[in-house]
C-alpha cells in the first residue's frame, strides 16, 4: 500500500515550465525564438529544441560559441526562467585590422 501512495505522490508531481529565448544574428538577418522548456534544461537542449539548427546550417555547436545575455557560457549551463541564449558567429576579420583601414580611409 505504501508504494503506491509514493509512486502517486511521484506522478503527481509538477513540472514547471520556463521561458527562453535563443537568438542567432546574420549580418543582414536576426532571428530569435521564443518558447517554453521544463525547468533543468541546458543551453544545448534549449538550442535543439529551438530548431534554429535546421534553419541556419552554419550553427556548428562545435565550435561556435553560445552565451546568455553576452556572456559566455558552457553548452551544460542550467537555463533560468526568461534567459535568452545567444548562439555567436565567428568573427570573419580581425577588428583591429577594420580599424586601421577605417582610420586610413578618413586620412
Amino acid at each position: 500500500m505504501r508504494l503506491s501512495i509514493e509512486r502517486k505522490r511521484y506522478t503527481e508531481m509538477e513540472v514547471n515550465n520556463i521561458t527562453v529565448e535563443v537568438a542567432y544574428a546574420l549580418p543582414d538577418k536576426q532571428l530569435i525564438l521564443t518558447f517554453e522548456l521544463p525547468e533543468g534544461q541546458t543551453v544545448e537542449e534549449a538550442i535543439h529544441a529551438s530548431g534554429i539548427l535546421k534553419r541556419f546550417d552554419s550553427i556548428d555547436l562545435k565550435t561556435n560559441k553560445v552565451g546568455i545575455f553576452g556572456k559566455s557560457v558552457k553548452l551544460d549551463y542550467i537555463l533560468q526562467d526568461k534567459d535568452r541564449v545567444e548562439v555567436y558567429r565567428s568573427i570573419t576579420c580581425d577588428p583591429k585590422e577594420v580599424r586601421r583601414q577605417r582610420a586610413k580611409k578618413t586620412k
